[in-house]
């Protein structure tokens, strides 16, 4: 039996149609109510921003167990993926990291700007 490969398989992480971040991650100061709350709040500024991502509320509180972002690693990482952003796990994992308010606003940003709906998925249904 003879397979014949109709299409090539393409890198991943280069999907066609990428964009970039609608503000960069020094740009938080464009909205500065916004730029505050992350600044003197960080937490609740992350629990508001994941809640409006459609992801579980507390979910960022997990984050301050270490120096290390995890959670806000993969929602940054989960946000390129459902918009489409250029960039990758090795800049996320840098900017959760050492620029933690600004990533958060970035974020929150993007989805004003791009207010599109939330997707929440269907795992329950069936």
């Amino acid at each position: 039996m003879n397979w014949t490969v109709s299409t090539q398989p393409e890198p991943m992480g280069s999907c066609s149609g990428e964009t970039e971040w609608a503000y960069g991650i020094c740009d938080c100061c464009h909205d500065m109510k916004q730029c505050c709350f992350a600044c003197w709040c960080c937490p609740c500024f992350a629990c508001k921003t994941t809640k409006e991502f459609g992801q579980c509320l507390c979910l960022p509180l997990l984050d301050v167990f270490g120096c290390i972002h995890p959670i806000t690693m993969s929602i940054r990482v989960s946000m390129r993926h459902r918009y489409r952003i250029k960039g990758d796990l090795c800049l996320d994992c840098l900017s959760s990291t050492f620029c933690l308010p600004c990533v958060w606003c970035q974020m929150a940003s993007e989805m004003k700007e791009r207010q599109l709906p939330t997707v929440l998925s269907d795992i329950f249904s069936s």
